[in-house]
């Protein structure tokens, strides 16, 4: 079997970016959709989607790089072909009875076999405990996309549409608790390969709303609220990601006072949903004569320090 990196035609010092890049070229030249009639061009996409996969994971491509694996992913022999070691090897030489005597420094080589072989060894000069296990056929690789949804959709976890590659559309349900960067697995949704189609993965990418912010499981809003409302109380028309509901301010109320409004929140992964939290924002006109001489008459009736409270 080619190299990985030829089977990509990439140098062997790629790094992950160019990997991808030339991926892609490949797998949308060589697709089993765009190549119906053509088994040698779907044969070459498994091969390259191998190698993709192999290459792209850190620590498969260190392990095939030393020799340690082979081109599908295969555990081969630690002494090469025929399992013996030559002088000098550092763990020492096979004799004749199969087992191994020391030469030079002595190691414990049982973890290797076994991470190679995936069993336990003989000790006592018994040589290997059994015969390597190779793994079966892969699935295909997954394919990874971004969706972003809006800040109501998120809160009120709407149903979204996926569009994949090659058009196909998929309808999606949020899980409770979704959040920036959740991901949502699609089984089946991926590349085609021997053991099957790989997956989707969806990540979620929520977009900012213009007043509503998050905080935690709750949602906070700046509401103004005009003097005469403030003032007198109101009931008032508030925005939430469900839609617009009223809202009772009572009389007096000062800038800076917080209402609640129940489940109008973010729903949490055990099911309970958070609040929308209120802050009343009062809105002073400017420029309004009249106000400010009643202003100015009613300040003259000894009011009081609103400040005392902080010591000045």
């Amino acid at each position: 079997m080619a190299d990985l990196y030829a089977q990509l035609g990439v140098k062997r010092d790629a790094g992950e970016a160019d990997i991808k890049k030339a991926y892609r070229k490949l797998a949308k030249e060589l697709h089993p959709d765009r190549n119906a009639d053509n088994p040698k061009a779907t044969e070459r996409f498994s091969k390259v989607t191998q190698a993709y996969d192999i290459l792209t994971d850190k620590n498969k491509r260190a392990r095939y790089d030393r020799g340690e694996i082979d081109e599908s992913g295969n555990p081969k022999s630690p002494f090469g072909f025929g399992g013996g070691a030559g002088p000098g090897s550092g763990g020492g030489f096979r004799n004749r009875s199969g087992g191994f005597e020391p030469g030079g420094e002595t190691a414990d080589l049982s973890d290797l076999f076994e991470g190679l072989f995936g069993g336990a060894t003989r000790r006592g000069g018994g040589g290997f405990g059994g015969a390597a296990r190779r793994p079966g056929p892969q699935k295909g690789a997954d394919i990874a996309y971004r969706l972003p949804i809006s800040f109501a959709d998120a809160a009120a976890l709407k149903d979204q549409r996926v569009t994949l590659t090659g058009g196909k559309t998929v309808d999606i349900k949020l899980p409770k608790g979704v959040e920036e960067g959740t991901k949502i697995r699609l089984a089946g949704q991926g590349h085609p390969g021997p053991a099957g189609n790989g997956d989707a993965i969806v990540t979620i990418a929520i977009t900012p709303h213009r007043f509503f912010v998050r905080d935690g499981g709750d949602i906070r809003l700046d509401l103004p609220v005009s003097l005469d409302e403030a003032v007198l109380g109101a009931k008032v028309r508030v925005p939430t990601v469900d839609g617009a509901v009223m809202l009772s301010i009572p009389p007096g109320t000062s800038s800076g006072k917080v209402l609640r409004l129940k489940g109008k929140g973010f729903t949490a992964k055990g099911g309970q949903r958070g609040d929308q939290l209120v802050t009343l924002m009062v809105d002073v006109p400017a420029g309004d004569a009249e106000l400010a001489r009643f202003v100015e008459a009613w300040s003259g009736r000894g009011k009081g320090n609103p400040r005392a409270g902080l010591g000045v």
